[in-house]
C-alpha cells in the first residue's frame, strides 16, 4: 500500500483508500484497518471529505522498509520458537534456546536488509522492473496475465 501512495504522488494523481481496496481486490473499510499502524507512525497522513486521500506522512527517501515492517507487525516476531518442547534429552532440553539465537540472527538480517532499501528506492526499482516488462511485452514476447494493485 504505501508503495502504491508512493506511485500515486510520483504521478501525480490522489490516493484513496478506495484506489487501494480496487488494486487489493479488498474492501477500502479493510485497506482503512491496515492503515491505521502506518497512520499511528506517522508513515502515512490521511485525510477524510471529498478532495481528501491518502499521502506519505513524510519524503519517500525517508521512510524504510523497515519502518513499514516495525509499523504493521509491531513486537511480533518474525519466527517464534516453540516454548512447549518436552525435555526428554539434551536437544529437546536446549532446543527452544538454540532456535531463539537462530530467530534473532534470521530477525537481524531481516531488518538490516529493509532499513537499506528506502520507498523511493524500491519504488525506483518498480518502475525499472515495469519498463522492462512493458518492453518485453511491446517486443510481441508471450504476454503473461500480471495483475498489479495502483
Amino acid at each position: 500500500m504505501v508503495l502504491s501512495i508512493a506511485l500515486a504522488e510520483h504521478d501525480g494523481f490522489r490516493c484513496t483508500s478506495q484506489t487501494l481496496a480496487d488494486g487489493l481486490g479488498a474492501n477500502p473499510s479493510f485497506v482503512r484497518t491496515l492503515m491505521v499502524p502506518l497512520n499511528r507512525d506517522g508513515l502515512l497522513l490521511s485525510t477524510k471529505g471529498k478532495g481528501g486521500g491518502i499521502r506519505l506522512g513524510r519524503p519517500s527517501d525517508k521512510i524504510t522498509l523497515r519502518d513499514i515492517y516495525c509499523a504493521v507487525t509491531e513486537d511480533k516476531k518474525l519466527f517464534v520458537a516453540r516454548p512447549d518442547v518436552p525435555a526428554r534429552c539434551r536437544i529437546s532440553a536446549n532446543i527452544g534456546d538454540f532456535f531463539q539465537i537462530i530467530t534473532q540472527d534470521a530477525e537481524g538480517a531481516v531488518l538490516h536488509s529493509l532499513e537499506n532499501r528506502t520507498v523511493a528506492d524500491s519504488l525506483k526499482k518498480i518502475l525499472q522492473i515495469d519498463r522492462r516488462r512493458q518492453a518485453k511485452l511491446s517486443s510481441g514476447a508471450p504476454a503473461k496475465l500480471i495483475r498489479t494493485a495502483t
